[in-house]
């Protein structure tokens, strides 16, 4: 497999391979509900950034509500002096106090816009943002298009090389279609919930596939069992009608079980569970870039290994989607496709 893609029809180069940012940056709230995944090692964090990028990781992706800015800073202080050997995506649309540490609403004004873009590039210590992403994932269509405007201007003003929108709604994709510089869609995509209409919007419009959620916020990992529980000051250990791989606290039994139905054809050639997870997305369709969460050094290491095998084999693809055939008939319905991971308050939760 070759280990690069471009984005879109952008002409930048990235890595096949991304990071997800959201786990590294720290605990913000909603009040008394979590919105991170607890509390982190900086030095841990910045570690790990610096070791993807020797391992050919090029590509990192964050978003301003990330620990209330917190994310941007540390994804920042590690990317300093390798910047010009690095893609930061990162995401606007929620507001929030760095300060308290609060998720505090939404903004979809080009106002907002204007003050968002700027205060990301003070916390990352850059110049530019390569692919920047509205985050408000079911924003009606009509108030998204009316701020490509404003990121062509700010494409114009060289703050920004390209954008797009993440989401997991196929009109919301589609709608940033034929911008000038729309590069991405960003949508949860793995081998236990598919996304054959999103995938099918990329394609169409010649954009990048930026794949949140391809190790199922740790289900493929195989770390976890009907046992185990989160801490709660998790995200994943909180109840939320948006957040459906973990329910009170505890992996679903449900998604347990299909990880176990696909377990051996992901491993049959030697990888382990996390690395064929990922080889499934890059079997599954040739735009797109996973970009799974890394909080230490061995994850990003296990994690890159993953470029070295490559996608899946034409036979283990296949028997994976034999195994996950019937239960995924009735996952894919629409009424059932999960909006996580955006730090959704509760009245923008579909």
């Amino acid at each position: 497999m070759q280990s690069t893609r471009t984005l879109g029809r952008s002409g930048i180069e990235v890595s096949a391979l991304g990071m997800g940012c959201w786990a590294i940056a720290g605990p913000w709230a909603e009040g008394r509900t979590p919105l991170g995944w607890g509390a982190v090692d900086d030095a841990e964090s910045v570690r790990a950034i610096r070791r993807a990028l020797d391992l050919g990781v090029t590509l990192f992706d964050t978003a301003d509500t990330y620990g209330a800015g917190h994310g941007e800073r540390i994804l920042g202080r590690a990317l300093a002096g390798r910047r010009d050997v690095s893609i930061i995506a990162t995401k606007w649309g929620y507001t929030f106090d760095e300060q308290t540490r609060q998720a505090t609403g939404s903004d979809a004004s080009p106002a907002y816009l204007h003050r968002a873009v700027r205060a990301s590039l003070r916390r990352l210590g850059t110049d530019r943002i390569d692919l920047y992403q509205l985050h408000l994932a079911d924003l009606p269509v009509a108030r998204a298009q009316a701020l490509i405007g404003t990121l062509e201007d700010l494409v114009t003003d060289g703050l920004i090389r390209t954008y797009g929108w993440s989401t997991d709604r196929t009109d919301r994709a589609a709608a940033f279609g034929d911008a000038p510089h729309a590069a991405a869609v960003q949508h949860s995509l793995s081998v236990l919930r598919d996304a054959p209409e999103l995938l099918g919007v990329c394609e169409k419009y010649d954009l990048a596939s930026v794949n949140r959620g391809p190790l199922g916020m740790g289900l493929l990992t195989g770390k976890y069992h009907p046992d185990s529980t989160l801490p709660h000051d998790d995200v994943r250990g909180m109840a939320s009608g948006w957040l459906e791989w973990f329910r009170g606290g505890r992996p679903a039994p449900e998604w347990l079980r299909r990880v176990q139905a696909v377990r051996a054809a992901l491993t049959a050639d030697g990888r382990t569970l996390a690395q064929g997870a990922l080889g499934w997305i890059w079997a599954r369709s040739d735009r797109t870039i996973p970009i799974p969460g890394c909080r230490s050094v061995a994850q990003v290491e296990e994690n890159a290994a993953a470029l070295t095998l490559g996608p899946l084999t034409p036979d283990h693809f296949a028997e994976v989607e034999r195994q996950l055939a019937a239960l995924r008939t009735a996952a894919l319905r629409e009424a059932d496709r999960p909006y996580w991971p955006s730090p959704m308050l509760p009245t923008a939760r579909p």
